[in-house]
């Protein structure tokens, strides 16, 4: 019986189809993963099982670059006069790194606006008992400030006569809504005069919502146009993505960063489901995805890593030129930002340097990954590959670009246009 060549193409074009919408709909998985969680509780994660089957594709095409969308800042600056004024404070404080400060910072400002109280620049506190900073230790408060003018009112501590006992503490939910202020805050802010908030996290999902109103224009302004890290921080951070770029002249001054924290493979959330899917990607699981999407031997990859591990060598075998903050940092920086126990600082360092490199690739999810993928948006740095197991010799790097970028579904596409 002879055997019909167009039949033959159709079946194959049929298969391809259902392989590469089996990735789409792992890759939503991956971006909108639900947890309960609060300031300073455990980090469970969860990760796509996505597959991918190909042996002749062509390597090596948008590695470095995917479609790049000329976008700028759309949101609308509201008016401080908009909100009727009130006589009380809220106050809070920064905790568990700059992915979570990214959101804290919105919900604070979006919750003192609808109040109309007086927001106080919060200090930033790590995950041990203890450990504190001021704001100005890592950011920049006088353009914080300066971008709240006309928004919310801010002052840099609360006022003397204001006793801490008698303010109510309040947990609100990431991305706090106005309904939610109305019913479940300003019942205690107007008999307390003055609230301290926490935010915890319901979701990690960073998806825009369905109509934008002024809450939106709020959260746009305090999550990407109001953190400015403070000048020694910005120039530890710049001098180290300048140092990847050096060492990655061979390809044009690109790199790669990964968020691997090898503490978190270990991880409860990490071992993986009854179904059997993965839930974690580790170094020669990154090393064989990076290799089979086409990127060589002489790429350069930063590891969110804090300190070299033993388990990393698997990628360094596959890619020499990986690297961690300890061998790139400025020698005369290491002891401050490294070598004391202000973990806070590596967390920033991996935060920025995550959202500057050419390429992102998520070996962990959460919202690191979520707020990553907000600050690369908004800097037209969208080549965002989330990593799968690939059954073939080679995949295209196309085929993994994170559903939040192909569908244009991230929050942030919500502040710029």
């Amino acid at each position: 019986m002879g055997v019909d060549l167009r039949q033959v193409v159709a079946g194959v074009l049929t298969l391809t189809m259902f392989v590469m919408l089996g990735n789409m709909i792992k890759r939503d998985h991956f971006d909108s993963l639900q947890e309960e969680k609060f300031p300073g509780g455990k980090e469970d994660v969860t990760f796509e099982n996505a597959k991918f089957d190909a042996t002749h594709v062509t390597k090596n095409i948008g590695l470095w670059k995917g479609d790049v969308d000329d976008l700028k800042p759309c949101w609308v600056k509201p008016s401080v006069d908009d909100v009727e004024q009130t006589e009380g404070f809220v106050t809070f404080s920064l905790t568990n790194g700059p992915e979570y400060h990214i959101s804290q910072i919105a919900d604070a400002v979006i919750v003192a606006r609808n109040l109309g109280a007086t927001l106080v620049i919060p200090d930033i506190r790590g995950s041990q008992p203890g450990d504190k900073w001021n704001f100005e230790d890592i950011y920049d408060v006088d353009a914080f400030m300066k971008s709240m003018e006309g928004v919310v009112r801010v002052v840099k501590d609360l006022p003397a006569h204001i006793s801490k006992r008698n303010i109510a503490a309040v947990k609100v939910p990431n991305r706090v809504t106005e309904d939610y202020i109305a019913e479940h805050v300003e019942p205690i802010y107007r008999t307390k005069g003055s609230i301290r908030l926490a935010t915890y996290f319901p979701s990690i999902n960073m998806r825009k919502a369905g109509k934008k109103g002024d809450t939106d224009s709020v959260a746009c302004l305090a999550m990407f146009g109001s953190l400015e890290l403070q000048p020694e921080m910005r120039e530890v951070v710049d001098s180290m993505v300048e140092r990847l770029r050096t060492l990655s002249r061979n390809s044009d001054g690109q790199f790669i960063a990964v968020d691997l924290r090898v503490e978190m493979l270990d991880k409860k959330g990490c071992q993986g489901d009854n179904d059997g899917e993965k839930s974690c990607y580790n170094a020669q699981e990154i090393a064989v995805f990076l290799r089979k999407i086409g990127f060589d031997k002489d790429t350069t990859v930063y590891v969110t890593e804090s300190r070299w591990d033993s388990s990393l060598d698997s990628l360094k075998d596959f890619f020499p030129k990986t690297y961690t903050k300890e061998a790139i940092i400025p020698a005369d920086k290491k002891t401050k930002y490294l070598d004391s126990k202000d973990s806070e600082f590596e967390k920033v360092i991996d935060f920025y340097i995550s959202s500057q490199s050419d390429v992102f690739v998520p070996a962990i999810s959460g919202l690191f990954y979520a707020n990553v993928v907000g600050k690369r948006i908004g800097s037209g740095r969208t080549q965002i590959l989330v990593p799968a197991d690939t059954s073939g010799s080679s995949a295209s790097a196309s085929n993994f670009l994170s559903s939040y970028v192909s569908k244009k579904n991230h929050f942030a596409y919500s502040c710029y246009c």
